[in-house]
Formats: C-alpha cells, structure tokens, sequence
C-alpha cells in the first residue's frame, strides 16, 4: 500500500539543493527541513553523537542505544515490582524469570535477525552486536520463551506474569526505539511532512538500498528527500499503549488479557510502521515483520474473545491474587518483607534512644532477640514451614485435578455406550464410576 500510494501521489515540496550541500557538509546533525517556514532548531540541525560517553582510562565507549535500552529496562523493571504482589507474585521468584528472560531476549533478538537478514550477517558475526542487528521480534519471543520457563518452574502462574511483562515491554520498547534516532537507523520512505526528517547517513543509507528496494516494494526513493521517522511513531503508539494497558488492567477479566491485548497492540502498530521502513527483513517478497505482526493481531483478537467467552459462561471468574494458591506462594515472602521492615524499625528506635543519650539497653535486647541467630533461625524455620505447606498444597492441587480428569473419563465412557445396554447397566455404570471417585477423593483426604 506504501509504494502504491508513493507511486500515485507525488511529493508537493523538495529540498533546495543548497539545504542538501549544508547537509553533506554536517554529517552530525539531523534536519527536519519542512518543520516551520521560519528557521529553528529543528530545521537548521540538530547535533548528535552515537556515543553517550566514554569511560576514561580504559577507552570503552558507551553507545546511546545500549544506554537507552538499558533505561528502558530500568523503568519497565520499576513498574514490574509494583505490580508484582498486587497481581499475586513473589518479586524474589520473579526476579530469577526476568534474569532469564533478558538474556533469552538478547540472544533470540540476535538469531532472529541473523536468520532473516539478507546484508551478509551470518552466524559468524553473531556476537558482533555493537554493530547493530537486533530484532524487536525475536526479543520478544526470547524473552517469553526462558523466562516462562522459569517462572513454570517457580510453579508462579504464568498468565499473570504476562500480564505484568506487557505493559512492561511498551515501556522498554518506548524509551529503548529513542535509540534508532542516534543511531540514524530504522527510518521510512520519503515524506514531506513537517517532521520529516534528513541526514548524511539517510541519504547514504537510501542510495546504497534504493536500487534493491525498488526491486521489492515497486518503490522508488528520493536519496535527497527526508524520511518517515519510524522510531518516533512506534515509540509514540508505544506510550499510548502503555497508558492505555495500564488503565485497563484493574478490569481485566481473566488471567493474560492484558498480555494478548498488548500482543494485539504492538502488532497493529508495527503493521503499518514496518510497511514504511526501507530496512525490513523479508521472506521471498514478504516482510518478515508485517507477517508476525499481522498474526498476532489476529490470535489476540481470537483469544481474547474465545476466553471472554468462557469466562461469561463460567459465570463468577477469579483472578490469580484472588486464589488461595497465590496466598501460599506470597506467604514467605509477606514473612520477609514484614521481618526486614521490623528489623529497620527497631533498628531506628535504638538509634534515635542513642542520639537523645537515652537507656537503650531494652531495645538493644530486644533487636538481638528477634533479629539475632536465634530469630533468623525461628524465621528460616518459619519459611521452611510455608515451603513444606505450598508443596502438600500443588500435591493436593494435582490429586484434585486428576480426580476431575477421571470423572471426565467416566463421563466420557457413560455417554459412548452402546444405546443397546439398558437403563439398568446404564445406571450400575453410573453407581460404580462414583463409587470409585468418592473412594479415590476420600483417600486423598485421608492422604492430605
């Protein structure tokens, strides 16, 4: 659609030739030369720098993209934490998912680019990432992938972590796309809107793809036109996204709404930015990323509305913080949290006793009771305990649920049999079969 309406609709302003020679001479500035009909800063260039600093001594230089991507993560980890007990998860258990998933982020954001790429990168250069070649997508599905893992194995619900990890990934992909902007990469076709923007790397990045780009999209791009600042609209649908995610999750409906609206988000924007870009990676003549996007706008829409339906016909739904699992699970950390406030408590009160020269000596034994060997030993002792019950509670959990896989059997059974048996056996079937579960459910009592 992009190289159709380029191809119908030609642009109605150009760039004077004299702007154009400024631009090759400042090969560190970005210009925006249809913003306003007077001069200011974004029309007459504004200087930049992929390097954030430099650390002396050793000479190593810190490049604006990883400190973006890493403040990203940052604030994207700041908002996870607070979610974290509200939605019914152990933050310390957490934490052990969001480690995995990271470094599953980085490495499948690697290989997916590295698989897709047609620019000569191949498995060789896979660790060269200074260099560029990290592909949004492939984070994602890395980042999912190992942490989901871990956080099954943590026995946490994973559909609530989703629901925490989307909102999360809008804010790291918001602040984090900020980085394609000094790294001059990333960007559209050609515009001729006010913030279209122009540089010496546009216009070498252009000449050097135009005449194989043209051979894919139909299109043909202007080298000394500027561009669609593609960084700029994801990181602003971003935000939006967040914002809106955000309001919505105190009504969301069922465990990993949030998560597949997020999906269903990210996907429609990356649609249509993807169909601008110059720099997509393809399959045979489709855009790699148009078609997961698109996918994943679909499957959101699908889930969401099958799931809604089963939660309206299930009638009164809980969510995870809601269940007596996630009470169990947040139980020991509730016991450190409060033993680690006390402890700081007691702590201030005997300071303050010393500063005003008071008798402390009450307060001093006190702490060391509580908070000596003896008293960490009672609280290990304690969280050993809660360990021991959230165990018996998932064994207890499991036995349930094969009960309820049995009487589905029987079920199943029942309904199959030959309409030849009589009304007598169909009954004696029946008899047996709950006979058997009242049995097994009674030893599993016994049992627990």
């Amino acid at each position: 659609m992009t190289a159709l309406l380029s191809n119908v609709m030609m642009l109605a302003k150009e760039v004077s030739k004299d702007t154009i020679g400024v631009i090759k001479d400042n090969p560190d500035k970005v210009y925006f030369p249809f913003f306003g009909d007077s001069e200011n800063i974004l029309n007459s260039g504004i200087s930049i720098d992929r390097i954030f600093f430099t650390i002396p001594g050793i000479n190593f230089a810190v490049y604006w993209y990883g400190f973006l991507i890493a403040l990203g993560l940052a604030l994207a980890l700041f908002y996870g934490y607070k979610k974290m007990v509200p939605y019914g998860l152990d933050p310390d258990k957490m934490t052990d998912a969001i480690v995995s998933g990271f470094l599953g982020a980085i490495f499948c954001a690697r290989l997916y680019y590295v698989l897709f790429n047609d620019t000569g990168v191949g498995f060789k250069d896979f660790f060269d990432t200074r260099s560029g070649g990290l592909a949004i997508y492939g984070g994602l599905i890395g980042a999912v992938v190992f942490g989901g893992l871990v956080v099954k194995i943590h026995k946490l619900k994973l559909t609530t972590a989703l629901d925490i990890a989307g909102p999360c990934f809008l804010i790291g992909q918001c602040v984090g796309r900020w980085g394609n902007f000094f790294n001059q990469e990333a960007f559209g076709t050609n515009t001729d809107l006010p913030w279209g923007m122009m540089s010496s790397s546009t216009i070498s990045y252009l000449a050097s793809v135009g005449d194989e780009y043209a051979i894919k999209s139909g299109e043909i791009l202007d080298y000394y036109m500027p561009v669609h600042p593609c960084f700029l609209y994801e990181s602003l649908w971003c935000l939006l996204g967040f914002v809106l995610l955000h309001l919505y999750s105190k009504h969301r409906k069922f465990d990993g709404e949030v998560f597949l609206m997020y999906i269903g988000w990210y996907g429609l924007g990356r649609f249509f930015i993807e169909g601008l870009r110059t720099d997509s990676l393809y399959l045979g003549q489709i855009r790699v990323s148009q078609l997961v996007a698109g996918t994943c706008v679909l499957a959101a829409i699908v889930l969401i509305l099958i799931f809604r339906g089963m939660v309206k016909r299930a009638g009164e739904s809980k969510l995870y913080y809601q269940t007596e699992e996630s009470c169990v699970q947040l139980a020991g950390y509730r016991l450190y949290t409060q033993y680690g406030a006390d402890k700081k408590k007691l702590k201030k009160k005997i300071n303050e006793a010393k500063a005003q020269g008071n008798d402390f000596s009450a307060l001093q034994k006190e702490f060391d009771e509580k908070f000596g060997p003896e008293g960490k030993k009672k609280l290990e002792e304690e969280v050993t305990a809660l360990e021991a019950k959230a165990k018996e509670f998932y064994k207890k959990k499991k036995k349930e649920t094969e009960v309820v896989a049995e009487e589905s059997e029987y079920k199943t059974i029942i309904d199959d049999t030959d309409d030849s048996v009589d009304a007598d056996a169909s009954d004696e079937v029946k008899t047996e079969a709950s006979e058997s579960t009242d049995n097994t459910t009674t030893e599993d009592e016994n049992n627990g």
